[in-house]
């Protein structure tokens, strides 16, 4: 292990940021990664535990504290190593997971937890700085084919295993840029693009081909969510020409709110908003773009989401930024010995919380207030939860301002009309219908064609994604190749 006695030495070293009035002037990260001492202090904390839950806390299962001992040792090169040998992109989790590593942690039983996070991103930073993170093409080339649809993280680690393995992997994606949610879902304050475009570039050299603005199947043309698509192919074309073709794409469906007046102006989803900004900060021209200056915003849904909701409103420059949630206010503080190792509820406060926003709990919208065909407000009810269903409280009516609504409520499923395309069996949510198993896992009801992340599983992490991702490349190599070297 690192230092016996560190934990007990050493305290938390929390993460750092740039101030408030500094970084709403920009779109740029604004997180101050850990300096490499800074991160060898924070790695003496580890316990090494006899049982180290953080590893089956963490979706990818990293190998945590393995890379702790080596940064410990100052041996970087072989931390970033281990890490990378679970986890295809920890830059990504790095910046933009919630950690559930670290509520596993032994230590935050009575404690702070290990910094997990920022051990794991000080390693890969300092892995690019270097140099160590270089392609790794395959020395032989099976010949096999491969059709990965979607280029968000489930389908980037699957492309990176499978072009590893030595197929030919050719990535579709229907917008511009590959990235997927991580591109155009993600404000760049947390995640800058050029984290992908390292990335995209490495695959590269590995033997991936991307194709953009490539739509596979059908779209329903009433949707919101965002297609830059200018051509088209059909699920019959990409399997009379590939061997295989995985099924990557986002759960991007939204969750509407059909309250009165649902149908004015200025009430939006949120992937109508953050999507723009973040293609404007990438150079592109766009007219008529959803923006919140000097407005009254009211972000509805509490999640991840909404918060960046919040953050991009505020560096609009929005009068006012009002977010709802339709439940209870959590405890500041959870109950860790009944909780812990699992992921506890509790209040979450993000860097766009802290930057300006009022959060209101408990709260319901009843209708949309309109004039001119334009939102003016929304109209609520304070609601409690008795006997596991939220009831309205009466008399707690109140209507707030607002002149443009997001609606953040999380989303649904896949886009239907890619997965009828192509025939696929759905699951009563709405998803691939495919299992996890050893044998035949991630295999959908079409032979040939698999499914991995929110296409399968629904709305859920990146880390998530890239495990599914991961395994399902296992899976389309043990289906090509009949087994597989590919770690599961």
């Amino acid at each position: 292990m690192s230092k016996i006695t560190g934990f007990l030495e050493q305290p938390r070293i929390k993460e750092q940021y740039a101030p408030v009035d500094t970084r709403l002037k920009h779109y740029h990260e604004f997180m101050l990664p850990l300096d490499p001492a800074s991160a060898r202090l924070q790695a003496t904390r580890c316990m090494d535990c006899g049982i180290p839950f953080c590893n089956n806390g963490c979706p990818v299962n990293n190998l945590i504290p393995d890379f702790n001992n080596l940064i410990y040792a100052s041996d970087w090169q072989s931390a970033l190593e281990t890490l990378h040998s679970t986890n295809n992109f920890p830059e990504f989790t790095g910046r933009i997971c919630p950690a559930p590593c670290e509520a596993a942690c032994t230590l935050n039983i009575s404690g702070d937890p290990v910094g997990i996070k920022s051990i794991e991103l000080a390693i890969i930073e300092r892995g690019w700085q270097e140099g160590w993170v270089t392609p790794e093409p395959p020395q032989v080339k099976t010949g096999k084919k491969v059709a990965v649809v979607g280029s968000g993280p489930a389908g980037l680690a699957a492309a990176q295993q499978l072009a590893r393995a030595g197929h030919d992997v050719t990535v579709f994606e229907k917008n511009d840029r590959a990235g997927g949610l991580l591109r155009y879902g993600i404000p760049d304050f947390k995640l800058e693009k050029s984290h992908i475009d390292r990335r995209v570039e490495q695959m590269k050299a590995e033997g991936v081909t991307f194709r953009t603005g490539v739509l596979v199947g059908d779209w329903d043309e009433a949707s919101k969510v965002t297609n830059l698509s200018t051509e088209r192919v059909t699920p019959t074309e990409l399997q009379g020409q590939f061997d295989a073709v995985l099924l990557a794409g986002g759960a991007e469906t939204p969750r509407d709110l059909p309250a009165p007046g649902r149908n004015l102006g200025g009430i939006h989803f949120a992937m109508e908003f953050l999507p723009g900004q973040n293609r404007v900060n990438a150079g592109d021209k766009l007219k008529g773009q959803l923006r919140a200056d000097g407005k009254h915003v009211v972000v509805i849904g509490g999640g991840d989401t909404g918060s960046d909701c919040v953050g991009t409103s505020n560096r609009h420059g929005a009068a006012s930024v009002t977010q709802f949630e339709v439940m209870p206010q959590p405890p500041e503080q959870e109950n860790k010995p009944l909780t812990w190792p699992y992921w506890p509820m509790k209040l979450r406060t993000s860097t766009s919380h802290e930057e300006g926003a009022v959060r209101e709990f408990a709260i319901a919208t009843k209708e949309f207030i309109g004039k001119g065909g334009k939102v003016t407000g929304v109209k609520t009810v304070r609601v409690e939860l008795k006997d596991g269903k939220l009831e309205e409280v009466p008399g707690t009516e109140e209507t707030h301002k607002a002149d443009l609504v997001l609606l953040a409520m999380g989303f649904t499923n896949p886009m239907q009309s890619v997965l009828d395309s192509f025939g696929v069996q759905k699951d009563p949510r709405g998803n691939a219908l495919a299992g996890t198993e050893v044998e035949g896992g991630y295999a959908t009801t079409v032979p040939g064609v698999f499914a991995a992340g929110d296409m399968r599983r629904g709305q859920s992490l990146v880390v998530w994604a890239i495990r599914e991702g991961r395994q399902a490349a296992r899976a389309v190599d043990e289906f090509l190749m009949g087994t597989s070297v590919l770690p599961r």
